[in-house]
């Protein structure tokens, strides 16, 4: 599916980065960052602009085709990875940052992630998300059409126990990314920190 969607000249996401992810990256420390179900690459290349050192994983071959080209455009290395998340391992200690922008997962791979990032990420180590909520079924305007593959507040406290959330909210705004993500969307983000009693 996602090789047929990503298989045209044009980004369908755009190359600029995530407005969330643009303007809190700061928050996440200098070193190594993992970018989840990267697709074109936009937001790892952003990354590595600022000197992350970025490993990006998506399960289109034909995505990461296409965020090899743009890193190459811009000047920036990162390491991509061909693999399907229900099989990816994050690691231990590995990470000083983890990025989740727009990543629509069932439900059972998910929980699988989310219970491995408090220890994929190093101590300090920060997970920054912004995904749909199920409101944005009304809006049509980006996202999946299935309420299942949303998230939010609730889903995301109760999955990611552990972190310190200096930043946990639902919201409406304008997400303008390509064609695919344009107009007013029901988004829920986050920023949570992995400390030592973590």
């Amino acid at each position: 599916m996602w090789d047929e969607k990503y298989n045209s000249q044009e980004y369908i996401y755009g190359t600029e980065p995530n407005i969330f992810l643009k303007n809190n990256y700061a928050k996440i420390p200098s070193g190594k960052v993992l970018c989840l179900a990267e697709g074109e690459g936009r937001n790892a290349v952003f990354l590595a602009k600022q000197g992350y050192s970025v490993t990006a994983v998506d399960s289109s071959r034909v995505g990461l085709e296409k965020a090899e080209r743009l890193a190459k455009e811009n000047g920036v290395t990162i390491e991509l990875i061909h693999e399907d998340l229900g099989r990816y391992d994050i690691g231990i200690n590995q990470w000083d940052g983890i990025v989740s922008i727009f990543c629509h997962l069932p439900e059972s791979v998910r929980k699988q992630i989310h219970s491995n990032i408090l220890s994929a990420l190093k101590c300090d180590g920060v997970f920054l998300l912004e995904a749909y909520t199920p409101e944005q079924l009304k809006y049509g305007t980006g996202g999946p059409p299935v309420k299942e593959l949303m998230l939010s507040k609730q889903i995301i406290s109760n999955e990611l126990k552990g972190l310190i959330f200096s930043h946990l909210i639902e919201l409406e705004r304008e997400v303008m990314e390509g064609s695919h993500h344009n107009g007013v969307g029901a988004v829920v983000q986050a920023i949570g920190r992995k400390s030592e009693k973590s």
